[in-house]
């Protein structure tokens, strides 16, 4: 099985591009939903987020507060070192564990869905990488609208990733996001179809017909 990786900035769009990869039949590990559940209550992945940063991290039902954690660790260099330390180790095991789930059934064809891709130094692990981009005035006013924050809070998280630039010039194809959703759509079966070239997989499987169809 071929494992491809999708990535992007905050609020370019990278998740509608996954849900069309899906909607084609493409199998999407998600490395969010992974870090979701390495923190799980009983798991040791939470445990060892408890040790580090107090039980004032759990809500009342003893689930990590993601919201809490975020704010901890927004702002705070050091504490988001050691809480990604702490996860990214569990993450890409869990990662593993799924590609193999997806193999063993069969699949020619996955896609690695994560945020943080480039920045841990993954991008020739998920050849061909994709790479979902807007500029960051579409980034903030999208970031403001679906979080309710004003433009400098905005811009202020965009900031704090890695500029969008340096994920671009790491990527084998670029799906620019500045449009309408049907673009959008579009685009991400350009980038798929390029994908499966690359990589030698029959498109057939996955176009064959309308993801929309019944």
């Amino acid at each position: 099985m071929h494992l491809f990786g999708l990535t992007g900035g905050i609020a370019s769009g990278k998740s509608a591009v996954a849900a069309r990869f899906r909607a084609r039949g493409v199998p999407v590990v998600d490395a969010d939903q992974l870090a979701r559940d390495v923190v799980l209550p009983g798991t040791p992945g939470l445990s060892a987020v408890v040790e580090a940063f107090g039980a004032g991290v759990l809500d009342a039902d003893g689930a990590l507060d993601r919201k809490r954690l975020g704010e901890l660790v927004f702002k705070d260099e050091a504490a988001r070192r050691t809480l990604n330390a702490l996860l990214h180790p569990r993450i890409a095991q869990a990662g593993v564990a799924r590609a193999a789930e997806l193999a063993a059934r069969g699949e020619p064809l996955a896609c690695y869905e994560a945020a943080l891709l480039v920045e841990n130094g993954l991008a020739d692990a998920f050849r061909p990488l994709v790479v979902v981009a807007a500029s960051p005035a579409v980034q903030a006013a999208r970031v403001g609208s679906r979080d309710a924050l004003d433009r400098e809070a905005a811009l202020a998280r965009i900031a704090a990733q890695m500029p969008l630039e340096d994920k671009v010039r790491a990527a084998d194809l670029v799906i620019t996001n500045e449009g309408t959703v049907e673009a959008l759509t579009s685009a991400a079966d350009d980038a798929l179809r390029e994908v499966l070239t690359r990589t030698s997989v029959d498109p057939a499987r996955y176009f064959s017909r309308d993801p929309g169809a019944p």
